[in-house]
């Protein structure tokens, strides 16, 4: 229950998102797709990759998938290995970007006050609206209908007094469900379940605690916050406060501004020659210069981070003469970077960060020596981004993409992935 003065979140989860929208535009278009009558969600299916090329990973799953043991961000080749009828169907993100909008407008129904805080979840600010909408359960079980008979997709719902705990009675029991996860219910509710589903507890995290004699929130949420401290630092006392329900409670209505822009992929082989490296590269290049156009904004500053086969992480950055959000050379100075930090060993991720944002000035400073055609470059990238907008992403390639590998080495093409925030 909410007592007064207390805050009402909503947290708003849209169930296997991308393979949802891709059941519903499907049967809303059946004509287009002959080969696939049956919706993807009762059948074991996933979006993401090439079948028929082997390559790529899982973006999202059916829950019919979910029980081969099918999870989402492994290669397609492993998924293929535990359920070889799986229906595998290509990741579309323009048709998942309406479908985005169309679930944020119902919940603009509800509360002026929405943080969105990925494509397919936002946490909801309820506080102060029962008489409007009934109480909590009533009001969440209003929503999560109304989403399914205008949208045709399924939503969980969490609902506590802050933003933590509502996202955690969310990743309760799934689909179409709605949840409660208030204080008083945490010993009942939270406690029981394994430490790894804990919000900011990752693999790494969850061992170090496994060593320590912590397998359950609740043990968690008992231990002594001076031991987590020696053992994980900063994010021991998080955690910890984490496990006895302390969590941001305050919605933001509008995005802080980018601090910093970049974008990861895992690949789903092992990188081991140059050439690869940087076609992966020029892919995130690509979709972070176009982020910051989006936005109008420029970085002076360019990271590389790479991912071993053995999961060991190095990185590496360095300053521009000026602030860019040219993909040539975000790309130029990347490929640059992997070159100066590379050892040779097996690659696994790559990953591009820009920071130091600044909005876009009219002008740009130059060098005597700058033999850069920065007006063209520039055109070029407004021209792509135009034609990527109005006919989807795959309209226009860059030529270097359209190489086939004899060796059956994959196309590259980088997935993006979900951007999220929570809390401060």
């Amino acid at each position: 229950m909410v007592m007064s003065g207390e805050k009402l979140i909503f947290h708003i989860d849209v169930n296997s998102a991308f393979l949802s929208w891709e059941a519903v535009e499907r049967l809303k278009h059946p004509d287009q797709f002959p080969e696939i009558t049956t919706d993807l969600r009762d059948i074991p299916s996933a979006v993401g990759g090439d079948r028929s090329k082997r390559h790529g990973i899982i973006l999202a799953k059916s829950i019919p998938a979910k029980k081969y043991k099918v999870q989402t961000g492994e290669p397609i080749t492993d998924a293929l290995r535990k359920c070889p009828n799986l229906v595998l169907v290509p990741s579309r993100h323009e048709i998942y970007r309406e479908y985005s909008k169309a679930f944020l407008a119902i919940l603009e129904r509800y509360s002026d006050t929405i943080e969105q805080c990925s494509i397919d979840e936002c946490f909801v600010d309820m506080t102060g609206t029962e008489k409007l909408f009934g109480p909590p359960v009533e009001a969440a079980t209003r929503i999560k209908d109304e989403i399914y008979h205008e949208l045709g997709f399924t939503v969980n719902v969490g609902i506590s007094t802050n933003k933590l705990l509502a996202k955690m009675a969310s990743d309760f029991r799934k689909p179409n469900l709605v949840h409660t996860l208030f204080p008083q219910e945490i010993p009942d509710k939270m406690w029981k379940l394994p430490v790894g589903d804990l919000f900011l507890v990752g693999k790494s995290t969850e061992q170090t605690l496994h060593t320590l004699g912590i397998h359950t929130i609740g043990e968690l949420a008992h231990t002594d916050p001076q031991i987590l401290r020696g053992s994980l630092k900063k994010q021991g006392e998080a955690i910890w406060k984490f496990a006895n329900g302390e969590g941001a409670s305050i919605i933001e209505p509008e995005p802080a501004d980018n601090k910093s822009y970049g974008n990861a992929t895992t690949i789903a082989f092992d990188v081991t020659d140059e050439s690869t490296a940087n076609m992966v590269l020029m892919s995130l290049a690509e979709m972070v210069g176009r982020r910051l156009r989006n936005d109008a904004a420029k970085a002076e500053v360019v990271a590389v981070n790479i991912r071993y086969s053995d999961l060991s992480r190095v990185s590496h950055q360095c300053e521009l003469s000026h602030a860019t959000n040219i993909t040539n050379e975000i790309y130029g100075m990347a490929s640059r970077l992997f070159e100066e930090l590379w050892d040779g060993r097996p690659v696994r991720l790559l990953g591009i960060q820009t920071s130091h944002i600044r909005q876009v000035s009219d002008g740009r400073q130059l060098s005597l020596f700058d033999d850069g055609n920065y007006e063209k470059l520039e055109k070029l990238d407004r021209a792509m981004d135009s034609i990527r907008e109005k006919y989807g992403s795959d309209a226009v390639k860059r030529a270097s993409f359209l190489n086939k590998d004899h060796s059956g080495r994959p196309q590259i093409d980088a997935v993006p992935g979900k951007e999220k925030h929570f809390g401060k």
